[in-house]
């Protein structure tokens, strides 16, 4: 079983007497396939100018919020036959993207 932060299976013992944890993978744009970054359009007057796949009338946090709400890849696909697999892909990449950001509290 993988960790997705770390480079080496979870079960692979550490060499003994270390208590360092293994250094972790940082995703980045750069990681992300360029035919996918490009599969996200936005239009002016499209949804709002919200993020979408394609130039369809789908919002990438259409995508999102039916994968977290349990749909699996084959149900959004049988129901949204115009998306392709690289294209929910695509807006997971761009929803981890977005969401990789420093919060700093005023106080």
């Amino acid at each position: 079983m993988y960790c997705r932060h770390q480079l080496q299976p979870r079960d692979t013992p550490r060499p003994s007497g270390s208590t360092r944890k293994p250094a972790c993978v940082r995703l980045t744009f750069k990681h992300m396939k360029p035919d996918r970054l490009s599969r996200i359009t936005i239009e002016e007057g499209k949804c709002g100018g919200r993020p979408c796949i394609r130039g369809f009338r789908i919002r990438v946090t259409d995508v999102l919020e039916l994968l977290g709400s349990g749909a699996s890849f084959e149900e959004i696909l049988a129901d949204y036959s115009f998306l392709e697999r690289e294209d929910i892909l695509a807006a997971i990449d761009y929803g981890a993207h977005l969401a990789d950001h420093s919060v700093l509290r005023a106080s």
